[in-house]
């Protein structure tokens, strides 16, 4: 992304919509760019200021340690989320790295059963994904283990997918407002609301998730 482009997203989602944290990928070209995205996320604390927290993502691409040094080197640029700083499948690792930094380790957007979700004792906050995990029930039996260790939950993309079962969670610590997301739900349904001031109001005047497919918006974008 253009640093303009990453700037303009930034700042008007802390300061016209009122988001108060906003998160940025690092991590690419498998872990080999590092000075690359400390840059990166020293620009976006210029962007956001030091009213909003800031929340980063690697993809898993770091090794552990390597992961526990890009870490450090952003400790004054507080740090407040590190997604996936190494691989969801090292629990190990993110157990380390989550006892060696600042930031809250996060992981657990890929699990499809209940069994994925084993990796609560190694993360300070569990990603759950209604889309992947199982629905509903999934994302409720997901935020249930999450409780048994302790820890809350964060609803992952999707939003108006989650709004409906996140308001039923009571370890809920937030829901990612996924900006192509955001951007797309609107243009398609209505019912899709914006989340300005940091937080989202839940349909209750609407069946189901409170969305309602317009066809005839979708029309443009049929293929044969």
């Amino acid at each position: 992304m253009l640093p303009k482009r990453q700037h303009r997203q930034l700042a008007d989602g802390v300061h016209e919509q009122g988001i108060p944290r906003v998160k940025i990928k690092i991590g690419g070209s498998c872990g080999t760019e590092v000075g690359r995205y400390l840059a990166r996320m020293a620009a976006a604390r210029r962007s956001i200021g030091d009213g909003a927290e800031l929340y980063v993502d690697a993809n898993g691409a770091y090794q552990r340690k390597q992961a526990i040094r890009v870490a450090h080197a952003v400790a004054d640029l507080d740090v407040r989320w590190y997604e996936e700083p190494v691989s969801s499948d090292d629990l190990p690792g993110l157990g380390l790295v989550r006892d060696h930094v600042r930031p809250d380790v996060a992981a657990g957007e890929y699990g499809y059963d209940l069994v994925y979700f084993r990796m609560a004792p190694y993360v300070d906050c569990l990603q759950v994904d209604v889309t992947r995990c199982g629905g509903i029930s999934g994302f409720l039996r997901a935020a249930t283990v999450a409780d048994a260790a302790g820890l809350e939950v964060s609803g992952h993309c999707a939003p108006h997918q989650h709004l409906p079962v996140a308001a039923a969670v009571p370890n809920l610590r937030h829901l990612e407002w996924f900006h192509d997301h955001v951007r797309i739900e609107p243009m398609f349904f209505d019912g899709a609301e914006p989340a300005t001031g940091g937080a989202a109001q839940v349909p209750v005047d609407r069946p189901g998730n409170g969305l309602e497919f317009r066809a005839d918006r979708a029309q443009q974008y049929r293929v044969a």
